[in-house]
């Protein structure tokens, strides 16, 4: 599935389209460039799912927990800082992918070894100034 936008105030309808699409997967990788989209993408998402804790890039923390407003936990991972996938098993990664829990993860060309084999990808492309493509492959 791919899909374009080229205005931010279009974004809440592409998160509604990318949640149908990724729609029985629990594993949701991001990748682009810096600057792409990623976390601006995935805020909206956050919103159309009810999330009411404030959501933010977890490059320094490299996890958010985020709650939907029925009590769902959502883990948002960010491993662009990441030196080595060690970084990654020291906050056990591991018991959130595999936790049935929904997890965004950026940047997850960084631990292509830890991604577990059932997962959907959100690529994200700059095509021209603000115009973006949205990418989307689910892989079994």
């Amino acid at each position: 599935m791919t899909i374009r936008y080229s205005d931010l105030g279009e974004i809440d309808g592409v998160a509604q389209e990318v949640i149908q699409a990724c729609k029985g997967y629990n594993i949701w990788l991001f990748e682009g460039q810096m600057g792409a989209g990623k976390t601006s993408l995935i805020k909206s998402i956050c919103a159309q799912m009810n999330v009411v804790d404030n959501v933010s890039s977890p490059t320094f923390s490299l996890l958010n927990v985020y709650q939907t407003d029925t009590g769902d936990e959502l883990f948002h991972f960010d491993f662009y800082r990441i030196e080595d996938q060690i970084e990654a098993i020291d906050i056990g990664c591991d018991e959130y992918f595999y936790s049935d829990n929904i997890c965004f993860i950026e940047w997850p060309e960084k631990i292509p070894s830890l991604i577990p084999d059932r997962f959907v990808k959100i690529s994200i492309n700059l095509v021209i100034e603000n115009e973006r493509e949205i990418s989307i492959t689910e892989h079994e």
